[in-house]
């Protein structure tokens, strides 16, 4: 099955947009490269780089915590390479489904617009989670699910009344996010080359943490790759720049541009926060109770730079939390619109908010409610890596779907050259990047944290297969998908 012309696809995109909500201001203002870099390295840096990153050092040990993230960078380029050449050529938007129903075939793209909606779902638990504990730095009696709740009022609240200000306020609320990392790497970086003024007692010097009693691996090479999956939702959200595509000003220069900068401004962030880290905390030292960031700056001496930090990390978690909730709802109506969910989540307010659709989505978060009866960096950790599995479906998803498409676009004879971009050393790149994701959900399986993803998503991959099947048949293809 090949994918329609561009042209069907964007005038596709276009009814799509008027009619599931797309042209609102925040989608409108995220059509320049700027704009994608900053949406993508806003719905990336979240929990997983500012509190998981702990749980990586601990479990992989300092030298393996950061080839772990170097190989999440490598996958997420061969990823961000595979979607680039898609989104450049049909540049719908939100079309990781469309693309797999065209591609591998409808209940695949079925299964994987869920996974991506469990995804963000989950996430949301994992960002009020996470937001809970750190709070414990200040109100160490109150509950973790207390904040919780309260932090999911507040984004419900933000939500159900106006989208307004969604584009712009997530764009300044990624900078936040990427100078509390910065800050982190040029004074932590300092304080392991000797300056330190302000720390009290001996200071780590580069290198020291990373030669552990236990070796520099103290689990073995294996903690590297039960950690991978953890790493990968840590990376999760780069693939936004795919969902804007249809909004985006002149794809053919944008697009490539965005993914070029995304992925490297990731690799220097992550790889140069998280050795940072590994160089400073020792790994049996280092939990998701308090962020490693948090850690950092106490260690630094600077005084209420901790407690700065705290504030900043809780704001960016309950950006991307805000961004997540908003994904939920409308990926929601435009099942719904496209008649793969049920007709209440295309009821819109007068203000064009999702209602269902969003009260749906909201219990992705409440499930991180459960803190109040099992220990919250438990429940976090559940959350992560089953956010973590719908993370690596879809990638897999898309790198499936380039593999195909081009195999197909070849031997109808197309012709490479006229393509605006082309994923460079193909096919080992989707076939490498595939090989990996299945390496990352292997190595859970080993790991007692992060088996609840196994679990709970290889179940609900068959589940929506099942349902497809039940519902539409074998042979029924997804009409909308079709019709594009």
């Amino acid at each position: 099955m090949g994918l329609s012309s561009p042209t069907k696809a964007e005038a596709s995109a276009t009814e799509a947009q008027s009619q599931t909500g797309a042209s609102q201001p925040g989608l409108r203002r995220s059509m320049e490269a700027r704009h994608l870099v900053m949406i993508a390295m806003g719905g990336v840096i979240g929990s997983g780089l500012f509190v998981s990153s702990g749980y990586t050092i601990a479990t992989a040990g300092p030298l393996g915590a950061v080839i772990a993230f170097l190989i999440g960078a490598v996958v997420v380029y061969l990823v961000m390479a595979c979607l680039g050449e898609l989104a450049v050529a049909f540049p719908v938007s939100g079309a990781f489904h469309i693309y797999a129903a065209r591609t591998i075939g409808p209940a695949t793209g079925f299964a994987t617009a869920w996974l991506y909606w469990l995804c963000w779902a989950v996430a949301l638990g994992s960002e009020f989670t996470a937001a809970g504990l750190l709070m414990q730095r200040w109100f160490p009696g109150v509950d973790v699910w207390i904040w919780c709740f309260v932090f999911a009022t507040v984004l419900f609240t933000l939500n159900a009344i106006s989208s307004r200000v969604f584009g712009e306020s997530e764009f300044w609320f990624a900078l936040i996010k990427v100078a509390a990392v910065v800050g982190l790497i040029i004074l932590g970086g300092a304080a392991l080359a000797g300056f330190h003024p302000l720390a009290a007692g001996d200071y780590s010097s580069f290198g020291e943490n990373f030669a552990t009693s236990d070796g520099l691996f103290p689990n073995g090479f294996t903690g590297v790759f039960v950690t991978c999956l953890a790493v990968f939702y840590a990376f999760s959200g780069s693939e936004l720049i795919g969902v804007a595509a249809g909004e985006t000003a002149n794809p053919g220069a944008n697009i490539p541009k965005a993914m070029r900068t995304t992925v490297i401004r990731l690799l220097i962030f992550f790889v140069g926060a998280i050795t940072v880290i590994a160089a400073t905390i020792p790994y049996d030292k280092v939990s998701v109770d308090e962020s490693p960031f948090v850690t950092v700056f106490s260690m630094l001496g600077i005084p209420y730079a901790a407690d700065i930090m705290n504030f900043v990390i809780i704001t960016a978690l309950l950006s991307a939390g805000n961004c997540g909730l908003f994904s939920c709802a409308r990926m929601l109506f435009s099942l719904a619109d496209e008649g793969h969910a049920p007709k209440a989540f295309r009821k819109l307010t007068k203000r064009g908010i999702p209602m269902v659709a969003l009260c749906v989505s909201m219990l992705g978060g409440l499930a991180s409610l459960i803190s109040s009866v099992v220990a919250p960096a438990t429940v976090y950790l559940v959350l992560v890596s089953v956010a973590g599995f719908a993370t690596v479906g879809v990638w897999m998803s898309i790198v499936a779907s380039h593999f195909i498409y081009r195999r197909t676009f070849v031997k109808n004879g197309g012709d490479l050259s006229t393509l605006a971009y082309k994923a460079p050393l193909f096919p080992l790149v989707p076939i490498l990047a595939f090989a990996l994701c299945v390496v990352s959900l292997i190595g859970i399986a080993f790991d007692p944290n992060q088996v609840a993803a196994l679990l709970f998503g290889v179940p609900f991959v068959g589940a929506c297969y099942a349902f497809f099947y039940f519902k539409y048949g074998r042979r029924r293809s997804l009409k909308k998908v079709v019709d594009a």
